[in-house]
């Protein structure tokens, strides 16, 4: 890997750059920035609980300046919802109470999510592709092989920990993202209206 960037295991003191790289990246690659009145929204979500609550599966890139990247995994899906019940959503939960049905902004989107939890995964899929991800880098970070090196670091990772497999779910809007999973050997497991779910066995 050229000297530019560095790829790291996560450190505590990464995780108000995860934020700022989560809303960066939020608009289906594209910075999300103005879509948001609260920066941490998207962070809370999609970076903070996997870093938190899964440490030793989470990988930074670093400019030497700034996080330019990262790569979140859990080795267990529902395991991972579990406990994001247990120990991340109640303060989210008390810090941002439901909005009014009527209210159909993006923010009201984000704060119902927090209320609803992570999703547990299909039966089929917790069975082959148990752990899942998300991976984000920023447009100076893109194109040089960084992102298939910070997933090939999660991968042995999560193979070491006993995880047979993975998923992750993608926007239909993100070709890019959807072209940079299948060239990893992904296979698509499910297409719905808004995104697109892949799988990868490690055996």
């Amino acid at each position: 890997m050229s000297s530019r960037f560095t790829l790291r295991p996560y450190r505590p003191g990464d995780l108000l750059a995860l934020y700022d790289v989560c809303l960066r990246t939020g608009d289906s690659g594209a910075d999300a920035t103005v879509l948001y009145r609260d920066p941490l929204l998207l962070g809370h979500y999609y970076a903070a609980p996997y870093a938190t609550l899964c440490p030793e599966t989470t990988f930074v890139l670093d400019d030497g300046v700034r996080v330019q990247g990262y790569v979140l995994g859990v080795p267990d899906s529902q395991d991972f919802a579990a406990r994001c019940e247990a120990e991340w959503f109640p303060v989210l939960r008390s810090l941002y109470p439901l909005p009014a049905a009527a209210d159909t902004s993006r923010e009201a989107r984000m704060v119902r999510a927090f209320h609803r939890g992570i999703p547990a995964p299909k039966a089929e899929w917790a069975a082959r592709y148990p752990a899942h991800l998300h991976i984000d880098l920023m447009p100076m970070a893109q194109g040089g092989g960084y992102g298939r090196r910070l997933m090939q670091s999660l991968f042995a990772s999560l193979e070491a920990g006993g995880a047979q497999g993975v998923h992750l779910g993608v926007g239909l809007r993100n070709l890019n993202a959807q072209g940079f999973y299948l060239r990893l050997g992904f296979q698509e497991l499910e297409r719905s209206e808004a995104s697109v779910t892949y799988g990868l066995r490690f055996d």
